[in-house]
């Protein structure tokens, strides 16, 4: 016999208040735990907008937050990020507004100390393994390609 629990409104309302307070989420993110509620698609409406209401939902703060973490914390380059964010359903406008708000100097500062220290680390005494490997590392980072190439190129001389 399949026993699941089943909820009302206000218990969904007040897990999703709870799941959302937890930890920065962005719409699919809900929408999904809402599905694997079995709510029906009324009460996600009505969820939804609660949550939207007051405050436990913004797409925008979602996507700095998001961006602001994978790219300190991860070291991520913009494409993906961008490619990340996209896949979460997020806007353009929030995405590239999330992008903005990390300075050039910032971005190419990362770049270069992850680029070095990488690197430094891999231990390849073929010169041109060591560099297909760091270029590889970079671009399954996200970072854009004439970066990776022209930093490679650089470390490798």
């Amino acid at each position: 016999m399949n026993l699941q629990k089943t909820y009302s409104v206000d218990e969904a309302q007040k897990k999703l208040e709870y799941y959302c307070a937890y930890q920065e989420r962005c719409h699919k993110e809900v929408l999904e735990k809402l599905q694997v509620m079995r709510m029906i698609p009324d009460a996600i409406d009505i969820i939804v907008v609660h949550l939207i209401k007051h405050n436990f939902l913004n797409e925008a703060r979602f996507a700095r937050t998001f961006v602001s973490g994978k790219f300190r914390i991860k070291k991520w380059g913009r494409y993906r990020l961008t490619l990340e964010l996209k896949k979460k359903n997020i806007s353009k406008v929030n995405l590239k507004a999330a992008l903005d708000e990390i300075s050039e100097d910032e971005y190419l500062e990362v770049f270069n100390a992850l680029a070095e220290k990488k690197f430094d680390s891999i231990l390849e005494t073929n010169v041109f393994k060591k560099k297909k490997k760091l270029i590889d590392y970079l671009l399954y980072r996200g970072w854009e390609s004439h970066l990776v190439y022209e930093k490679a190129n650089q470390l490798v001389k």
